[in-house]
């Protein structure tokens, strides 16, 4: 896959209180900047969307706050039972992995008709999923305001917007770090808009036929799989009233590219020679760039599901950190190292 660079953003606390209506209108709002415009899914190897999308964040004590903006002509939906697979309508979604280690990561999507679907997932679906959909978010609060009619192909709309309210003390169950977050901490965040074509027949709206749907996002995957965590964006908190949007990447995000790269080649290797690789070189990493860092810091160990593959640098900080990562994908800091 091509080499994208994780967007970033800085969502800011929030200065007063936020009704969940869907209108963004909040004084709260003011200091909450836009996200960059949405792009394809597979990045700009595709043409850009056909309609604007952009998102804003903020956070209190109690809740992340979630707002999205989406111009649309024709602003429709069917879905109307809570936890129907969302996506087959157009759809707003979010995607959550608060401690960025590609496993145990949220997702909600919701349509024009404020219907959600909320899940959690183990580790993500080319690993072995599940997804789960029994899971819920106890006191989530969302809500839909449309520029236009819902459901009317007689006229033109504006556009839709949402409001999410979602409790900390839900996301807490598998953060594995504060929730809420700490001055400075970062989450793996990302969003998606699915749209579909359509036609108009007999008065009502109906899919164009054999025409798959549109997915434009936030952090673009590079590939039609939102379910990537490691090419989701950072989202980092502050309790300052007025935040810009940033362009930081974590200090160890080198060190985790380099070793999802190990990861792609030993599945690769898994499947030429059945067994796992036990070094760099049988995995022979010649296609991409190792971002400068010290090849000698890595170590690959075997284990009875398959492997541990173990990488050490010292960062630009000066600070020495160790990560690992396994053949499911698990990203895991596991130690900075004391000199």
């Amino acid at each position: 896959m091509k080499h994208l660079t994780p967007k970033s953003y800085v969502c800011s606390y929030a200065a007063g209180p936020i009704v969940i209506d869907g209108k963004i209108t909040d004084k709260a709002w003011k200091n909450a900047a836009w996200s960059s415009e949405f792009e394809d899914i597979e990045g700009d190897v595709k043409p850009r969307p056909r309609f604007s999308t952009r998102m804003k964040m903020l956070w209190d004590d109690e809740y992340l706050y979630i707002a999205a903006w989406m111009k649309e002509p024709h602003v429709w939906g069917t879905l109307t039972e809570h936890d129907s697979v969302i996506f087959h309508d157009n759809d707003f979604e979010v995607f959550i992995d608060p401690d960025g280690d590609n496993h145990e990561y949220y997702e909600f999507e919701m349509n024009a008709l404020n219907t959600g679907w909320d899940l959690f997932l183990l580790k993500p679906y080319k690993d072995g999923g599940p997804a789960d959909n029994s899971w819920e978010i106890p006191g989530l609060k969302t809500a839909v305001h449309i520029d236009g009619t819902l459901n009317d192909p007689s006229d033109r709309d504006n556009y839709w917007s949402v409001e999410i309210a979602i409790p900390w003390s839900v996301l807490a169950e598998y953060a594995h770090q504060a929730s809420p977050p700490n001055e400075g901490d970062n989450w793996r965040f990302n969003y998606s808009r699915v749209e579909w074509r359509h036609v108009i027949e007999n008065g009502q709206y109906k899919k164009l036929p054999k025409t798959r749907e549109d997915n434009w996002v936030w952090s673009p995957q590079g590939i039609i799989d939102m379910h990537r965590p490691e090419r989701w964006g950072y989202v980092w908190f502050t309790k300052k009233k007025r935040a810009k949007v940033g362009h930081q990447l974590v200090e160890t995000h080198a060190m985790r590219e380099l070793l999802m790269t190990v990861y792609h080649h030993q599945k690769s290797y898994f499947g030429k020679n059945k067994t796992w690789a036990e070094t760099l070189e049988q995995l022979d990493i010649t296609d991409t760039p190792l971002n400068g860092l010290n090849e000698s810091g890595f170590s690959i160990r075997l284990t009875e599901q398959g492997y541990m593959a173990t990488y050490t640098s010292t960062l630009a900080s000066g600070k020495t950190v160790s990560m690992q990562i396994n053949e499911r994908s698990r990203l895991m800091r596991i130690a900075d190292v004391i000199k």
